[in-house]
């Protein structure tokens, strides 16, 4: 059993009411505005609108892909720089206030300055030799012993040989350029003065061959032996 009333709006109107009545004035209201024209003129504006907006919209432009640049060459790197290997450090002696004990004490000398530097001098080229001295004169001592000369030996004294004496005298001559003896005298005697005597005698009476320098006479000394030998 159903309740009308129930759902009744207040003032008596029911809710079937109020739809048919809605209905009924949407379409009274199609109906005069198609008769009015509204639609159609809304129809007018609206679809031209659409048209023309259409026909104005400018076309879209057309994106062209960018030219490609040619690709540039990278720079060119520099040369590595090869780096000399620093040299090690080296060690720093660092100095110790406190010396130890029983430490030699030294004591610093200054390093004498050094001396200074002379000009250079210039060598001077060394005199000429003088020349070479004369060759020494040829000298020729005197001589007894030429076989033209003929010098007789000394004679033996008699009391010397009855005696026994016997030796040998140097005697010392000068002998002039024409080879005559200008002196004799006894360099060593023999020991005895009767032998020494006799040499003397006969030297004096003999011949020499002059002596020579460089081929001229000249008067030079000259040591003559004379022996005594017993038989």
């Amino acid at each position: 059993m159903s309740h009308p009333d129930r759902f009744a709006p207040p003032g008596g109107v029911s809710r079937n009411t109020v739809i048919v009545g809605s209905v009924v004035l949407l379409h009274v209201a199609g109906i005069w505005a198609l008769q009015s024209g509204l639609l159609r003129r809304a129809a007018e504006v609206i679809v031209p609108a659409e048209l023309l907006s259409e026909f104005i919209a400018p076309p879209a432009p057309k994106i062209e892909p960018p030219t490609p640049k040619p690709p540039v060459p990278p720079p060119p790197r520099p040369a590595p720089q090869v780096k000399a290997p620093r040299p090690a450090p080296m060690p720093v002696a660092i100095a110790d206030p406190t010396p130890a004990p029983n430490a030699p004490t030294g004591v610093t000398t200054p390093q004498p300055p050094a001396p200074p530097i002379e000009a250079p001098v210039a060598v001077q080229a060394p005199p000429p030799a003088p020349p070479a001295p004369p060759a020494p004169p040829k000298i020729e001592l005197p001589s007894s012993d030429a076989a033209h000369l003929n010098n007789p030996s000394p004679g033996y004294p008699a009391i010397s040989k009855r005696m026994g004496e016997q030796g040998k005298v140097i005697l010392r001559v000068l002998i002039g350029t024409d080879g005559v003896p200008q002196k004799v005298e006894i360099n060593k005697s023999s020991g005895y003065d009767r032998l020494d005597r006799q040499a003397q005698e006969a030297v004096t009476r003999w011949r020499f061959v002059p002596g020579k320098r460089n081929g001229v006479p000249e008067a030079m000394w000259y040591m003559q032996p004379v022996n005594f030998v017993l038989e």
